[in-house]
């Protein structure tokens, strides 16, 4: 069975190895997880499993959702993700999905929504280097160049100011620290995308498998 489980981070926090050595690691409170829906094959094109996490007040569910979650016989979930997976054998709908399923050891991909910076210029967008501070210039952070005199427009790609951060970011290979199944916490190695109470996405390791 393949593993996957919808989490949020807690923060980050550093603990020592059996050798004595320091290892930085990410705190994200994973689950539990009810199974809503199955998608067959036959059926859907595809096999994956839709997974619902954290309760919902059923005063703030509307009459389809709470309809399909009254037919997967789970209570209404804040959010609904989807996980692609080949082999969903053994996740039958209203099961439960818990950090027991992971070990420490384990290769996982997460994937989360990287903090929002706003608008910014080129120079901390795009890490683009200054102009000179002296001898007259007072064109310090600009964006530089944006191409030919005789074309006489911008094409498109070039590095300006603009939005920054707020995307979907996935971090692949992380390894599982330790897993506290009392506390549904999973303490992984290094650093994982967005802000603290941000919502992951966990699953096994694409490039694990091959």
């Amino acid at each position: 069975m393949e593993k996957a489980i919808l989490g949020r981070k807690v923060g980050m926090t550093q603990i020592f190895s059996n050798e004595g050595e320091v290892v930085p690691v990410t705190v994200v409170k994973a689950g539990p997880c009810s199974v809503v829906q199955k998608r067959a094959e036959e059926v859907d094109g595809y096999t994956a499993v839709q997974v619902g996490f954290e309760d919902k007040k059923e005063n703030r569910t509307k009459k389809p959702e709470k309809g399909h979650f009254d037919k997967a016989g789970v209570a209404p979930k804040k959010h609904l993700v989807e996980f692609n997976l080949d082999n969903v054998e053994g996740l039958e709908v209203g099961s439960e999905l818990t950090v027991e399923q992971f070990a420490a050891g384990d290769i996982i991909d997460v994937t989360g929504t990287s903090k929002g910076k706003g608008y910014q210029g080129a120079v901390k967008r795009h890490n683009q280097g200054t102009g000179p501070k002296t001898h007259g210039s007072r064109y310090y952070r600009g964006a530089g160049s944006l191409g030919a005199m005789n074309v006489a427009r911008v094409f498109k790609g070039q590095t300006l100011p603009g939005r920054m951060g707020g995307d979907t970011v996935t971090v692949q290979k992380l390894e599982v620290v330790e897993v506290d199944k009392d506390n549904n916490l999973l303490l992984i190695k290094g650093a994982v995308p967005g802000p603290k109470k941000g919502l992951l996405k966990i699953v096994d390791s694409v490039k694990a498998k091959s």
